[in-house]
């Protein structure tokens, strides 16, 4: 299952050479994210509610080819690799043009807010367990 956003490159997310700044990419990343899980039947604000945060452990981004001022990219999301405890969130963004602009991906763990200590989501997040594992299983089956 995958998830897209379209974001329209604002003026302010270039540098002066007018290409987006690396740093922007991260953010369009986390409005794929938060889509993905929406479209999965979940929430971060009320995960965030149940005193459960999920922070980004690990990140890796390619960079393929520019993205500049007035472009519309698609960014793309999909759960990568799930072990349990770890999720892995790849991302495509690309252009209106179809070039592959952005490949990478996250990493994040559950954490309890008030102890920064991770936790098991097979064990804490029962109904998002089941919903990866069912992913992970229809990834390996379209292989």
């Amino acid at each position: 299952m995958k998830a897209a956003a379209n974001i329209e490159v604002r003026y302010a997310e270039t540098d002066q050479m007018g290409i987006v700044h690396h740093s922007n990419y991260l953010v369009w990343c986390e409005l794929a994210r938060t889509k993905l899980i929406n479209e999965l039947g979940f929430n971060y604000k009320e995960l965030e509610e149940q005193g459960i945060l999920s922070p980004v452990t690990n990140v890796n981004l390619d960079y393929k080819a520019p993205s500049t001022y007035g472009d519309v990219i698609t960014a793309e999301t999909w759960i990568e690799a799930y072990d349990g405890l770890r999720v892995t969130y790849g991302y495509n963004i690309i252009n209106q043009k179809g070039i592959l602009c952005v490949k990478g991906t996250t990493t994040h763990v559950c954490i309890r807010k008030n102890t920064f200590r991770p936790i098991s989501i097979k064990k804490h997040l029962p109904d998002w367990h089941e919903k990866y594992e069912m992913i992970k299983k229809q990834v390996k089956e379209n292989v």
